[in-house]
């Protein structure tokens, strides 16, 4: 490969006069503000979710708290393979084979036909689930009736993932953020239909997320089958199946979603700790997870631009590229976390007193909670700015089994044991063997402190080493 055609395709970059290089921040901004604002509305539409969740009352939000993560969880283990068509376009994209780019969108949306008949079979387990784990009657109900309607769409989420994200990986991340922008709006109608207007609940709230990803993908696939996509990446000429390359898919994929699950699948069985405390623990958690996702939600968006310009700059063959524009993402999701980590130190009484109303009698003790839960939060931002940063950079250059290895070993042998440990009081959780400190819901968030910590050192050290360097292209 000539060095004109590899400097035309490297991203984000500016050369002086003498040759030299420098990263075009500007054109790094360009790339990840939409990002930033998808993943910021994302952060929002929790938020808005959690206003209208909490008109029903404390039970709600806490049924909410049980079942938000543990959906997440497995709809991020499912989208993995819609996640990995990011890292094969842009790869792609890099090395200027567009067809292949959009061929990877195809299979990412086929992997939907495996993935959606296990969705729809754990929609159905939903209340066997959370009885399981002993939790308050009113929560194992509200926490139901959301996650049969929310799981059951599993296969949408999917396809939705492997479009928005082939647009991500070519760099056409406004076209991402404008599918996101119709389900967000799509959703918030829906909300105050089902439940202010038509009384559906809990199932109404699910119902309306799942519908709104729906219009959100049928944003996408209009987009993707127009005219200037056909043009330039043949989208309507990829579609032919190939068992090679769904193969490439999943083996990408599986990582990655297997990662997700590990990850928020920890936070999810935290959560669940916490909900069988009671009501207030546990819609103080909510609240204080909905607004902690401003901070990191947004960043998520850097993780998957990081993620974008990695990728471009390895399918350029340009490895040194690829570290000096990951870095640079890293230091951007940093400045933005610092600003979070002040305001939660700050100002987490009146920030959580937005979800309560008056007339709740349990009003105060949730808002005095969340106060609590978010200073402790504060200390961690930092560290989950290195955490979602280097993740991208790794995901992009391929590197996904070590981060993914590590953050099992974190999250499930320290972060979920030690949730548990400061947790429960003697006799009060699922394990009788573990010590218990009975520290309630600040036990559980002080352990998510020392994760974080341990995760984002991990991480830094894993990109700083280089080791991503020696594996070849997806």
């Amino acid at each position: 490969m000539n060095a004109p055609a590899i400097k035309s395709r490297l991203p984000a970059v500016l050369y002086a006069p003498d040759g030299t290089r420098r990263v075009d921040y500007r054109a790094v901004v360009g790339l990840a503000w939409p990002l930033f604002v998808q993943f910021g509305v994302q952060a929002f539409l929790n938020v808005v979710d959690t206003w209208f969740v909490g008109r029903l009352g404390a039970d709600a939000v806490a049924g909410m708290n049980a079942v938000n993560f543990s959906s997440f969880t497995l709809l991020l283990l499912f989208g993995g393979s819609g996640i990995a068509v990011q890292t094969i376009a842009a790869q792609r994209n890099g090395e200027g084979r567009k067809a292949r780019a959009s061929q990877a969108a195809w299979h990412g949306a086929y992997s939907a036909v495996v993935l959606a008949p296990l969705a729809i079979g754990i929609a159905l387990a939903g209340r066997d689930i959370f009885d399981f784990f002993a939790l308050p009657d009113t929560v194992v109900t509200a926490a139901s009736d959301y996650w049969l309607p929310r799981m059951a769409g599993g296969g949408l989420v999917v396809v939705y993932f492997a479009l928005s994200n082939f647009f991500n990986g070519v760099g056409r991340t406004r076209i991402s953020l404008m599918g996101a922008v119709v389900a967000f709006v799509c959703n918030i109608g829906l909300n105050w239909l089902l439940i202010l207007q038509l009384g559906w609940g809990m199932y109404g709230a699910g119902l309306a997320t799942t519908l709104s990803v729906g219009a959100g993908l049928l944003f996408y696939i209009v987009m993707y089958i127009s005219r200037p996509f056909r043009a330039e990446y043949a989208t309507t000429r990829t579609w032919r199946f190939r068992p090679r390359v769904l193969a490439r898919v999943f083996k990408l994929g599986l990582p990655i979603g297997v990662h997700a699950f590990f990850d928020v699948g920890a936070f999810a069985a935290f959560q669940l700790m916490v909900g069988k405390l009671g009501s207030v623990p546990g819609a103080a958690t909510q609240i204080a997870m909905i607004l902690t996702s401003l901070a990191f939600l947004p960043v998520a968006g850097l993780n998957f631009a990081a993620a974008t310009l990695v990728g471009q700059s390895i399918g350029a063959g340009d490895k040194d590229w690829a570290n000096r524009v990951g870095t640079a993402c890293i230091k951007l999701a940093l400045g933005y976390m610092t600003v979070w980590a002040l305001l939660f130190a700050t100002a987490g009484g009146p920030l959580s007193s937005v979800f309560v109303t008056a007339t709740d009698p349990n009003a105060q003790a949730v808002v005095e909670l969340s106060a609590t839960l978010l200073l402790i939060a504060a200390g961690y931002q930092l560290f989950d700015a290195l955490n979602l940063g280097t993740l991208g950079c790794l995901r992009g250059s391929g590197d996904v089994v070590v981060p993914t290895a590590a953050l099992l070993i974190l999250a499930w042998c320290i972060f979920v044991p030690l949730s548990h440990i400061l947790i429960f009081e003697p006799g009060q959780g699922w394990f009788d063997f573990l010590p218990a400190y009975g520290l309630g819901a600040k036990g559980g968030w002080i352990a998510a402190l020392v994760h974080i910590t341990l995760l984002g050192s991990f991480l830094l050290y894993r990109w700083k080493s280089g080791a991503w360097r020696k594996l070849k292209a997806a």
